[in-house]
């Protein structure tokens, strides 16, 4: 079968590989949709510590093509998106489903799927358990696969903060990307807030207006953009400000939005450095630096789909492409997301 594969070096290589079968406990899943991610140029860019060679497509849907021994409650062709984050499955976070927070995971060797393990941008993937599956329903899965971390990330981040979500109170995204623009229609579902949407691109503001985000501000001078925040805020500022971009201009620019008892939360890895020296950020300010979320917030993410409340904007590419995807990727010239499809 064919595969993206990660072999140590920047740019990945589409090549052929062994179809793999289930061993014990596994599922062989057969890949509907993998979607591309920027976290991924971390692994390709800067190797945050992943060896290879593997796979890449840690954002993965399709159906089931086999199981292995001892495997019960699924049959063949169920529709299925694949939980990302794999963790030990036996401490105390894993038994509360939030596997992204895995109490073993720096001893662990790998990550997850697409991330030091094989994962599904190629024809079939093994998932090692099937904990690690939440069935689609009727969802299509190239429609679901960017759900497994580009909806759920934002919805883990969300979800967190509802309780200061009130409905006199404000959020700022910042960055209206493949996260960002999911998180627009999160927010839409769940809370009454004034929602103001931030990008340095008009065309990303354009498509956050299209998705019913009332506010937008172009964040290119960063200065003109904290005033004209704090006119649509008012005196209380921001009360929650997700950044899903990372970079230090836009770490600065949630510093000086929020006003007090409020809440920044940097999701983004753009490398930014939050400073902190007196009432700066303002007293009373958390700060959140959420990772993915748990098995039990996909679910949720997946039926928020299935009511109809949010919906990826994909963009798909046959997976030979993978290698031009990846380096549009990095020029910022995908809208929502790109799914690759095998």
């Amino acid at each position: 079968m064919r595969a993206v594969r990660y072999i140590g070096e920047a740019r990945p290589q589409v090549m052929d590989v062994p179809t793999p079968a289930p061993g014990p406990g596994q599922v062989l899943v057969r890949i509907g949709g993998a979607g591309v991610c920027g976290s991924d140029l971390h692994v390709l860019d800067h190797s945050i510590g992943i060896k290879g060679p593997f796979t890449l497509g840690h954002e993965n849907a399709g159906w089931i093509a086999a199981v292995g021994q001892g495997v019960s409650g699924w049959k063949e062709a169920d529709p299925v998106a694949v939980y990302g984050p794999w963790g030990c499955g036996i401490c105390h976070s894993c038994q509360t489903s939030a596997e992204n927070y895995c109490e073993h995971h720096a001893s662990l060797p790998s990550y997850g799927g697409g991330l030091g393990s094989d994962g599904g941008m190629a024809e079939y993937m093994i998932v090692p358990s099937p904990r690690l599956l939440i069935p689609l329903g009727k969802l299509e899965p190239v429609q679901a696969a960017p759900l497994s971390d580009a909806a759920l990330t934002p919805y883990h981040a969300i979800k967190a903060a509802l309780p200061l979500l009130t409905p006199d109170a404000s959020v700022v995204v910042v960055g209206v990307g493949g996260l960002g623009h999911m998180a627009v229609q999160i927010l839409r579902a769940l809370t009454s807030a004034r929602l103001i949407a931030a990008d340095v691109e008009q065309a990303k503001l354009d498509h956050a207006r299209d998705l019913w985000a009332v506010h937008t501000v172009n964040t290119s001078d960063g200065d003109r953009a904290i005033e004209e925040i704090r006119s649509l805020v008012g005196e209380r500022g921001v009360t929650v400000a997700l950044d899903f971009v990372g970079v230090q201009p836009t770490v600065d620019l949630c510093s000086r939005i929020v006003g007090r008892a409020s809440r920044i939360t940097i999701v983004g890895l753009g490398g930014g450095v939050l400073h902190y020296s007196g009432n700066q950020p303002p007293y009373g300010c958390e700060v959140s630096v959420p990772y993915w979320g748990s098995r039990v917030e996909l679910m949720e993410v997946i039926a928020l789909a299935q009511a109809g409340y949010i919906k990826a904007d994909v963009e798909t590419f046959p997976l030979e492409q993978a290698v031009e995807v990846y380096e549009r990727l990095r020029q910022g010239r995908i809208r929502g997301r790109a799914v690759l499809l095998p």
